[in-house]
């Protein structure tokens, strides 16, 4: 089943990846490259999920997600947070900021597969 999923991230790299993958299993994919622009397309476009990376220029992914959190119009948007920090207090941060799953970078197609599924057969 197609959806509509928002890469947040200032890494083309990045992103580039993550469509590449998801499109191969006929999701449709929308990109910004910072905080900012990510929240606005979630406001115009309402994906089905977002994939949110934490350290970026300007708002980072943390500042985002409590933005998104707290927005009557996008607050019931899954996110899962993409990061290359990965103590745990960060995983904490990222969980508490409302991220249902939060994947460390470099990570597997399988394992961002595995985390897109299980967000959106739960939601």
């Amino acid at each position: 089943m197609s959806k509509l999923v928002l890469t947040i991230d200032d890494q083309s790299d990045i992103r580039s990846l993550i469509r590449m993958t998801l499109e191969f299993f006929d999701h449709t994919v929308i990109e910004a490259n910072s905080g900012e622009e990510g929240i606005r397309l979630m406001r115009s476009r309402k994906p089905d999920l977002v994939l949110l990376d934490v350290m970026m220029p300007g708002m980072n992914g943390l500042q985002a997600a409590e933005i998104i959190c707290n927005d009557p119009l996008i607050k019931n948007i899954p996110i899962i947070m993409l990061t290359a920090v990965n103590r745990s207090t960060d995983v904490a941060a990222g969980l508490a900021a409302g991220a249902k799953f939060y994947l460390s970078k470099p990570f597997s197609p399988a394992d961002l597969l595995d985390k897109i599924d299980a967000v959106l057969e739960g939601a």
